[in-house]
C-alpha cells in the first residue's frame, strides 16, 4: 500500500504542475489556499483511485476521521471566508439556478465556471460521508445541510465575504447528498472504525 500511497502522491504533482497555469488564475479570485486546496482534493482523488485499483483499503479510526474533518473544515472556512479584500460581496440572489445558468451559460470564464459549480459541490461531500458514517436519519440528512449551509451563506453576506446566494445553498446541500450517496463507493477504499 505504501507503494500505491508513493506513486499516487508522484502523479498528483505531476498532475499539479501540468494544470498549474490554469489553477494559478483562480488565486486571483480566491484566497491562494484554494491552491492547497485543489491540491489537496488531487492528491486524495488520485489515491482513491490507485487504492480502488489495486484492490486496497486504508483503515481510520473514528478520532483520525474526527481530526481530518476537523482540519478539512477550517481550510473550508479560509476558503470561504478569506478573499481578495479587492472584491465586493454585497448581492443578493433569491432566484433558484439563475447564478447556476449564470456559470453555464458561456459569459464568464470556463476555469471559474467550473470551478464555482465544481467546487459549491465537491467541498461539501467530505460532509456527506461523516452524515452516512453517522447513519444520521433522511430528516437529519435533509435539516443538517439546509441548516449548515443556510448559516454559512448569512455569515458571509452580513460580513461581507460572499454574496447571499440561494443556488450556492442548492450545490452545497447536492454536495452532503452526493456524499452520502457515495459512501459505500468510498467505503471500498476507506474503512471506518467507530472505536474512540
Amino acid at each position: 500500500m505504501k507503494k500505491s500511497l508513493i506513486i499516487s502522491l508522484i502523479a498528483s504533482i505531476a498532475l499539479f504542475l501540468i494544470l498549474s497555469p490554469f489553477l494559478f488564475q483562480l488565486m486571483g479570485y480566491l484566497h491562494p489556499v484554494v491552491i492547497g486546496v485543489v491540491f489537496f482534493c488531487m492528491v486524495m482523488a488520485v489515491c482513491l483511485l490507485a487504492l480502488f485499483i489495486r484492490k486496497q483499503t486504508v483503515q481510520l479510526s473514528y478520532s483520525k476521521i474526527r481530526i481530518l474533518l476537523l482540519l478539512y473544515s477550517f481550510g473550508l472556512f479560509i476558503l470561504l471566508f478569506f478573499r481578495p479584500s479587492d472584491q465586493i460581496y454585497q448581492s443578493i440572489n433569491l432566484i433558484p439556478f439563475s447564478t447556476i445558468s449564470f456559470y453555464l451559460s458561456g459569459e464568464v470564464n470556463g476555469l471559474i465556471s467550473f470551478y464555482n459549480l465544481a467546487a459549491n459541490i465537491g467541498l461539501f461531500l467530505p460532509f456527506g460521508f461523516f452524515l452516512k458514517m453517522r447513519e444520521c436519519t433522511i430528516f437529519q440528512l435533509f435539516y443538517i445541510p439546509i441548516f449548515f449551509i443556510s448559516l454559512i451563506e448569512l455569515i458571509q453576506y452580513f460580513t461581507l465575504r460572499g454574496n447571499l446566494d440561494i443556488d450556492d445553498l442548492i450545490l452545497n446541500v447536492l454536495g452532503f447528498f452526493i456524499g452520502y450517496l457515495l459512501y459505500p463507493l468510498f467505503n471500498t477504499v476507506i474503512k471506518f472504525s467507530l472505536e474512540k
